[in-house]
């Protein structure tokens, strides 16, 4: 004949101390998701701001370079000076 094993009851305290357990390791995993969610979303805004440094970079590189055209052409056609660009006048070099 088969021994019956022992039911054994836990007490309240002991259901409810692993209830707490339970609910403690639940938290934990909703804050690591909610973590990683935000940190999928800060490195998608970082690769948007990444994306605008590198667009206004060359936009940047660009004016740089027509500001350099513009004065070769002017100081070819005027010779070296200054120009005061609030009132557009230009004093050439002595």
């Amino acid at each position: 004949m088969a021994k019956k094993s022992k039911e054994i009851k836990f007490t309240q305290d002991e259901l409810t101390s692993l209830e707490d357990l339970q609910s403690g390791y639940d938290k934990i995993k909703n804050s690591l998701g909610s973590l990683e969610l935000t940190r999928f979303q800060t490195e998608k805004k970082l690769e948007q701001i990444s994306n605008e440094r590198f667009r206004l970079e060359n936009e940047f590189n660009k004016l740089t370079e027509l500001e350099l055209k513009i004065v070769r052409e002017l100081n070819e056609k005027y010779g070296p000076g200054n120009l005061d660009p609030t009132t557009g006048v230009f004093t050439p070099n002595n």
